[in-house]
């Protein structure tokens, strides 16, 4: 079997703080001026990606990888996870702040939801002026500080807010209290988990007039009361991978390609290109792909060899 690049058709949520500018930044084929969210690569399940090129298409990842475990996956990723993807990419509009939320750790979502925690990091793509996120408390907080500010619709208030501009990169470790803000879209890598408590929605009601379920209990045990330095600071040397985030769930480098670079790596893991900016080739056993900004490709982990070219910022993740 030949393995190749692979791409998959995205899955478009609609969200009431979505907009537009999947489609007019990143040329997804939305249909509606309430999306908020493209799902990349997932096998959450109910939403697990299709194939969209070459021989494998239209088939699922999952398929996939049940058949092909350590070429899709990796020795290293397959040893650890078993037939599991254990990540889930994916790009963010958000058109409006979304609602204030939390994710839990491993732990307390294994033993509430029987599902993987979800640390996750942001990274901008492009951003209003003046736009904003929050992450974190501003001081360190406490459970009875919280809820007075929660209970009084003041909680504002305590949490840390950030002017943001493209490249800014944010890592949120489960338990941080957290909102994208208007204005905003980012590029955003997790563990593959939809697991989310939303403890402050700004009284927002959807299109029926309900306001949306919060998880206010849920959170208490699941929250970091902490302080914390969620924005990541890296190199941009050209045509080189410069490490962004080195954790237990991935790893992440950005490559400011200006040329050429050639890629060599071992059968343990599965890498993803994501292209925040730009356009690029990839040539691998003597054929080439083409990707431009929005494009989101993975490259199984039995394809070693490979090179890079073109003028593009690139994201790429694979699992240490």
């Amino acid at each position: 079997m030949s393995f190749y690049p692979l791409q998959f058709e995205p899955i478009l949520k609609e969200r009431i703080w979505g907009g537009t500018k999947l489609k007019s930044y990143l040329n997804k084929p939305i249909t509606s001026e309430i999306t908020g969210e493209s799902w990349e690569i997932s096998t959450v399940e109910n939403d697990v990606s299709i194939v969209a090129n070459g021989d494998f298409k239209g088939k699922s990842l999952n398929e996939l990888i049940e058949a092909y475990p350590n070429e899709i996956l990796g020795t290293k990723v397959y040893a650890k996870f078993g037939k599991q993807f254990p990540l889930l990419f994916k790009y963010l509009d958000a058109r409006e702040d979304l609602s204030i939320q939390l994710h839990p750790n491993d732990e307390l979502a294994q033993k509430r939801h029987n599902s993987f925690g979800k640390t996750e990091m942001w990274y901008v793509m492009q951003a209003d002026a003046d736009a904003r996120l929050i992450v974190g408390f501003k001081e360190k907080s406490s459970p009875e500080e919280y809820i007075q500010h929660l209970e009084n619709k003041t909680l504002l208030q305590i949490l840390d807010s950030k002017k943001v501009k493209p490249g800014d990169v944010f890592m949120l470790n489960t338990g941080t209290i957290h909102a994208l803000g208007a204005g905003i879209l980012i590029a955003e890598i997790q563990q593959t988990s939809n697991i989310t408590y939303r403890v402050y929605d700004f009284d927002r009601v959807d299109a029926n007039g309900n306001p949306r379920e919060l998880h206010v209990d849920l959170a208490l045990e699941a929250l970091n009361y902490d302080k914390v330095e969620a924005q990541r600071f890296y190199e941009k040397q050209e045509n080189i991978s410069n490490e962004v985030i080195n954790c237990q769930y991935f790893t992440t480098h950005f490559i400011p390609l200006n040329g050429n670079l050639k890629v060599d790596k071992k059968n343990d893991s599965f890498t993803v290109y994501m292209c925040v900016d730009g356009h690029f080739e990839l040539y691998f056993d003597g054929k080439t792909s083409a990707y431009q900004k929005g494009d989101t490709v993975l490259i199984p982990a039995s394809l070693t060899d490979f090179q890079l070219s073109g003028q593009a910022a690139i994201l790429e993740i694979y699992i240490s």
